[in-house]
């Protein structure tokens, strides 16, 4: 039978989508504490008591005071106490995008690639056993603490917290010489021909470029450039363009004085309409919203 699910929205401040939030769910007694759904987040579960199951795309987990879970990007879950007493678990969610930028070079995406996307079979539950006298619950507490203060300055320290989370997974599973298997089928020369995409798009996105350009570019058939791209980013060329275009142009809203028509044209929109579809389908409000919203948060 069909696991049924919703889609959460974003977590914002105000009317804007944050890149990441931080916070303590807690109940008493055996309940249900997230009903099955999914979000763009990666999403991190550290336990600090009770005991608990997840199911993560179909498939059972527990986990209990001191274990950490890792839930992909788009991976249906839901969660369930299971002890008696107080069950309180931190909940940190974050954005893709903080672990790699639209300039990414491919040697580096191989260690992004597990956890963004949801067929992913790596390790989904930390033991307190494994990680207790390791830095991942001082980097838990301290991505919690600096966003519940926001004190000057935490959005870098959540930042950094990340990285290093993250940094500390992948040496953990690289030192037990766990294999993920997400880049197999990327040899060399892909890799070198796609860099050379990202590092075009990057100095060329306010100018017209399409797919066939790239597979120009790449010495490939369009066919075969096409699904190669996709296969890799997980989203056509145009898609990746518009993305790229897009934070490129959330830098102009907010630090020049360019309104929406010379935005939509300095990063590559051929009509400002299209820009603000665009733009509200990656950022969930308009540019407008996005800049006076940008403005009144940091008066």
């Amino acid at each position: 039978m069909d696991q049924m699910y919703y889609v959460e929205k974003r977590n914002t401040h105000g009317d804007i989508p944050l890149q990441f939030s931080a916070h303590a769910q807690e109940s008493f007694g055996a309940t249900t504490m997230a009903y099955a759904h999914l979000h763009d987040y990666i999403e991190i579960l550290f336990t600090i008591s009770g005991e608990f199951q997840i199911v993560l795309n179909t498939k059972e987990y527990y986990f209990s005071a001191g274990d950490m879970v890792l839930i992909n990007s788009n991976e249906i879950h839901n969660v369930n106490s299971l002890s008696d007493g107080p069950n309180k678990y931190i909940v940190i969610k974050f954005e893709p995008e903080i672990l790699y930028t639209t300039t990414q070079s491919l040697f580096e995406m191989k260690y992004v690639m597990p956890f963004i996307l949801n067929e992913s079979t790596h390790q989904k539950i930390f033991k307190k056993e494994e990680i207790e006298k390791s830095v991942i619950p001082n980097i838990i507490y301290g991505i919690l603490e600096e966003y519940t203060n926001k004190t000057y300055g935490y959005e870098l320290a959540i930042r950094a917290n990340i990285y290093n989370l993250f940094l500390y997974i992948l040496r953990h599973w690289n030192a037990q010489n766990i294999d993920l298997n997400i880049n197999q089928d990327i040899n060399q020369d892909m890799v070198r021909r796609l860099q050379v995409v990202f590092d075009y798009v990057d100095n060329n996105y306010q100018n017209e470029i399409t797919s066939l350009d790239m597979a120009n570019l790449c010495n490939l058939s369009y066919s075969y450039f096409s699904r190669a791209f996709k296969k890799v980013m997980k989203k056509n060329f145009k898609e990746y363009l518009n993305y790229v275009r897009i934070s490129k142009a959330e830098k102009f809203l907010t630090t020049s004085d360019l309104n929406i028509t010379e935005v939509a044209m300095k990063v590559g929109f051929s009509s400002s309409s299209y820009f603000i579809q665009q733009f509200k389908q990656y950022k969930e409000l308009s540019p407008k919203q996005f800049q006076n919203k940008y403005l009144k948060l940091n008066k």
